[in-house]
């Protein structure tokens, strides 16, 4: 019983500190692991600019470090979870999985292999996504944040993994076949210039899947970014509403002074200070 006890006590404690975004302890955490965020993503820019083999094999043992580091959190995250199966089919799990998978089996695969499979350096890309792990509620990263700066921060997000894993698609589709795109800021310049719609034309995609990646981010920006900015406004608009339902009809959400329901025109409550 005592070593049940200890056993529900130790994994209770993992899990608070892996959620934890008030104490000192939970926001150190947070911080050192948007750190190694930075680091894995920065890691991968490097990779595709000309660096000599001893920088090379550096930023490899770094990588290496972080996805360890990533697989312990992934595997803890699972283990202290309620529901592991649930936890494995969670999005945001999914997404530490597959940022860490192709760190690993390049790792484990002979590097001739590894030369060959131009996917797995493709799928590298996703671990920017694991950013979307701060913004999952308003206890992210020193502590607790208002629902407006939750719904900024994802959009701010949702625009830079849109431009990140376009570029680094793009950069995967032409490096081998088109000369202006020799590294990952080659790629970004494109990325950014085509779905800002001033497209300069000085980089173009000579392959059919540079085309497609280009379809791809220019369907994903139209879709993805005004949802999350319609969040926001949305927000926005009724912030100088109240909470009243007209007994009525059921509207919710009236102008502060309104002593009618504005859709059916039925007296409605409001509390007030007297100060008004």
């Amino acid at each position: 019983m005592d070593g049940d006890g200890s056993t529900a006590s130790v994994r209770g404690r993992v899990r608070f500190y892996l959620q934890d975004g008030e104490t000192a302890a939970g926001r150190a955490l947070d911080a050192a692991l948007f750190a190694l965020n930075l680091a894995f993503v920065a890691i991968y820019v490097a990779q595709t600019y000309p660096l000599s083999a001893d920088v090379r094999a550096v930023l490899w043992s770094a990588e290496l470090a972080i996805a360890a580091v990533f697989a312990v959190e992934y595997a803890l995250r699972v283990g202290v979870a309620d529901d592991a199966l649930a936890a494995v089919r969670d999005p945001y799990a999914l997404v530490d999985l597959l940022a860490i998978l192709p760190t690993f089996a390049v790792f484990v695969l002979p590097a001739s292999a590894v030369a060959s499979i131009g996917f797995l350096r493709a799928v590298r890309v996703v671990r920017v996504l694991r950013f979307y792990r701060f913004t999952r509620d308003a206890e992210f990263f020193f502590g607790t944040v208002s629902d407006n700066v939750l719904r900024a921060a994802k959009l701010l997000v949702t625009v830079l993994v849109i431009l990140f894993v376009s570029a680094g698609l793009f950069y995967s589709a032409e490096h081998a076949a088109n000369p202006a795109v020799g590294t990952f800021g080659d790629a970004f310049y494109y990325t950014v210039v085509t779905l800002s719609t001033v497209g300069f034309g000085d980089v173009l995609p000579v392959t059919t899947l540079g085309r497609w990646v280009t379809i791809a981010a220019i369907i994903a920006a139209i879709i993805l970014v005004p949802q999350q900015a319609s969040k926001i406004v949305k927000k926005w608009t009724r912030r100088e509403t109240v909470d009243v339902t007209c007994p009525n009809c059921g509207l919710s959400a009236h102008d502060p002074d309104a002593s009618h329901c504005k859709a059916c025109g039925h007296v409605i409550y409001q509390e007030t200070d007297g100060t008004e």
